[in-house]
């Protein structure tokens, strides 16, 4: 492996980019990770976004290149910085709070040199979390594992945890929207899956520090979802990948519990069963991931899985309310993607 270099008889040079704000606790084993790797051909930056602990003196300690931001300005900039301080045929981004498995690389190579039609290859991250073992941190592992691993295949979503990107397709794509802090991620998808296959893929893993605090986790995820409106009522289509139709019924059907408490207030005992059948039907919808947290933690963590995610549930359908609302009645707020749809777009392709 080679750090800062190159070594043109291994396979095309890898450019592995590690964005980072204030993550020194993780960032130790993510960056040995990398080092690490089995594919031999790789050059390291870590792209400080000023972090305030020490950080950057981690990532100096391995050797590793660093280069700042200037100023503190989100995922999106500093991943823009980093392609541009790199020169690899191949980027690879890899979050500062993840470790890669050994073969993540040499998997992820493989996969994208094995068809021309690919543009990026995103991984799958474990089940368990990498350092915060809470029971929220838990929550969080077991219910991105499972929507990712249903989902794997073809997505319209960039899983930016750890992805591959040809150089070509970031340049014909264009950078990342340093304006966007909570959805630059599925704006970058959805720019990049016009034109080229974007593929999840469980043959490229890596263990992540999920959230391990309740009011960041729901507050992060209130806020995806309003974002998003704006992108998918000027796209008309919602992404594919995690946003399934049964998942989507199984939001509102939870959001609908809340109202339907007055039911019974109403008309009496037999106004149960409303809340009770909505209740029902949010579960039904996501029963395949109910049977896996059960397999993996038993019947007492999953009566606390389903009741986490009955409220993730509601924020996530609060969040989109909000959105449209706020779609309805600001002008700026509907133009905030419209970088993303040119007036004369190019047609969709995919590479000869």
């Amino acid at each position: 492996m080679t750090v800062n270099g190159t070594r043109p008889d291994d396979g095309p040079l890898v450019s592995v980019i590690v964005p980072n704000y204030n993550y020194a606790e993780s960032l130790d084993l993510c960056l040995r990770s990398i080092l690490d790797q089995t594919y031999p051909n790789v050059e390291i930056l870590m792209v400080d976004d000023c972090s305030t602990d020490q950080s950057v003196a981690v990532a100096e300690a391995l050797g590793v290149r660093v280069v700042s931001t200037g100023r503190n300005g989100g995922c999106g900039r500093a991943r823009n910085i980093g392609a541009a301080h790199t020169s690899g045929e191949l980027i690879c981004y890899v979050d500062s709070d993840l470790v890669l498995a050994p073969d993540a690389v040499t998997n992820a190579v493989r996969l994208i040199l094995g068809d021309r039609r690919i543009g990026a290859v995103c991984g799958i991250e474990d089940p368990e979390p990498l350092l915060h073992d809470t029971a929220v941190a838990r929550y969080r592992g077991l219910q991105y594992h499972y929507w990712s691993i249903s989902s794997e295949g073809d997505v319209s979503f960039l899983f930016p945890a750890v992805c591959m990107l040809r150089r070509h397709v970031f340049e014909e794509i264009g950078p990342f929207n340093p304006g966007l802090r909570h959805t630059e991620e599925v704006d970058y998808g959805y720019r990049l899956s016009r034109r080229y296959r974007l593929v999840l893929t469980s043959l490229v893993r890596g263990r992540h520090d999920h959230d391990h605090e309740l009011r960041g986790l729901l507050r992060k995820l209130f806020h995806r979802g309003r974002l998003r409106i704006p992108l998918y009522a000027r796209a008309r289509r919602f992404g594919q990948g995690f946003e399934t139709a049964a998942r989507a019924w199984g939001s509102l059907a939870a959001f609908g519990v809340l109202p339907a408490l007055v039911v019974p207030l109403l008309l009496g005992p037999w106004g149960l069963v409303v809340p009770a059948g909505l209740l029902a039907a949010s579960l039904a919808c996501d029963a395949g991931m109910y049977a896996f947290v059960r397999r993996r933690h038993g019947i007492p963590f999953l009566v606390f899985f389903a009741g986490l995610h009955f409220l993730v549930n509601v924020t996530i359908t609060a969040g989109v309310a909000t959105g449209a609302v706020q779609w309805l009645a600001s002008g700026t707020f509907r133009r905030l993607y419209d970088a993303s749809f040119p007036v004369d777009p190019t047609p969709l392709r995919g590479p000869a």
